[in-house]
């Protein structure tokens, strides 16, 4: 079972990082869920309810009494404690017993997928532990739960190599469906439809997904499609994942429109298109661990740039995993939204996007998106790259 992995997963890191115990801290989740309460637990959760797993290895839940049997069924927790008129006396009783010089809760100001507690459940938190004088005792789990993201179990792996492989079908098949004269909101539709008939998900909203771009002056990114015809001597591109077991995929592929009389793609689309696989492949054989994101995508940016081109106006690459944005760790410049995340030293297990772009001018937008593990050794192609760009005749 993966919340098992997961757990097992947590207790070393506590260690790692001396940190003596994490709290998970929620209440109704199906409508405030804290987006690492899935490795925890295999359902929402009502009232107030705490997760707490300590460097020595305990695990405890404290959940309301008609939540209990869900929880302790798991088999992952060492005591399930239910209440029915409220968690303060048997939190505090618990935390008065553990005595933590740490309490890591699940909040953090650098990164969205480590911060899941609300504003208001951070001061109730505060109340409860300030009664026991354990408050000033509380830090930022950030550390814990990104490398719990980020650090990808084998079973974690092949559920997000299962998505790639559905994903690289159906781009194999809308390559066959791709003509002059269709629009972008048709190509989507069949692949919509690709995904219905394999009984999955989509990696993010169904309204962009896939996004298609056909042509020069496209929106290029996070846009919906549109009825945009696709033209001859047009660059076009794609952006697709698929959700599979609950991890997803994120690719991106360029297509060329053949002329008439046409069997090969100009000089300049070939010279935009092989510039973003030369960034790509470069940026790949750099990634290992301890280097930091921000110099993989300073290689990536170099070669776009050196190509004559204008540098690529966001990160080179993210994490995926339960999301197809995931992770604290990015692959990016050090740009004040990204704040610290192009800081933090790549570590084997996590699994990442390259997705440089360019503008090939009068033809369209010319990236390509892979996916890559980070290995012990340095860092492995999860998907199949794209070498050469698809011709459409």
């Amino acid at each position: 079972m993966l919340i098992q992995e997961k757990i097992a997963q947590v207790k070393e890191i506590l260690q790692e990082f001396d940190i003596d115990c994490w709290i998970t801290f929620v209440r109704e989740s199906k409508i405030n869920g804290d987006p690492s309460l899935v490795y925890l637990v295999s359902s929402d959760v009502t009232w107030h309810s705490a997760f707490i797993i300590t460097k020595t290895g305990e695990t405890i839940a404290i959940v309301g009494k008609y939540d209990r049997a869900t929880v302790e069924e798991l088999g992952v927790y060492d005591r399930v404690i239910d209440f029915v008129e409220g968690l303060k006396a048997p939190f505090q009783k618990e935390l008065m017993r553990l005595k933590p010089r740490q309490i890591a809760l699940n909040y953090s100001e650098g990164s969205e997928i480590c911060d899941g507690l609300t504003h208001g459940m951070y001061l109730t938190m505060v109340d409860l532990l300030s009664e026991i004088g354990l408050d000033k005792n509380i830090i930022s789990s950030e550390k814990i739960v990104s490398a719990l993201r980020e650090r990808k179990t084998a079973t974690e792996i092949a559920h997000v190599k299962e998505a790639i492989t559905h994903t690289q079908d159906i781009f194999k098949a809308v390559s066959n469906f791709i003509a002059p004269g269709k629009t972008e909101g048709e190509i989507a539709d069949f692949m919509k439809k690709e995904v219905e008939k394999k009984n999955i998900g989509f990696a993010w909203d169904a309204s962009v997904c896939p996004s298609v771009f056909s042509g020069p002056e496209t929106a290029g990114a996070h846009y919906a499609p549109t009825e945009r015809i696709v033209k001859r001597g047009h660059v076009l591109n794609m952006d697709f994942g698929v959700l599979v077991n609950e991890y997803c995929s994120d690719l991106q592929r360029t297509f060329y429109i053949l002329e008439e009389g046409e069997n090969a793609a100009p000089p300049e689309v070939l010279q935009g298109f092989n510039t973003i696989v030369d960034a790509i492949e470069k940026s790949k054989q750099a990634m290992k661990p301890g280097i930091l994101g921000r110099e993989i995508d300073t290689i990536a940016r170099d070669c776009v740039i050196d190509g004559g081109y204008e540098e690529f106006p966001h990160a080179l690459g993210h994490q995926v995993g339960r999301f197809a944005h995931d992770g604290t760790a990015l692959l990016g410049p050090k740009w004040e939204k990204y704040a610290q995340k192009p800081l933090k030293p790549l570590e084997a297990g996590m699994v990442f996007t390259i997705e440089p772009r360019l503008t090939i001018a009068g033809r369209g937008i010319a990236t390509v998106e892979e996916m890559v593990l980070v290995t012990d050794e340095g860092c492995e192609y999860l998907s199949n790259p794209q070498k050469e760009i698809i011709l459409i005749g």
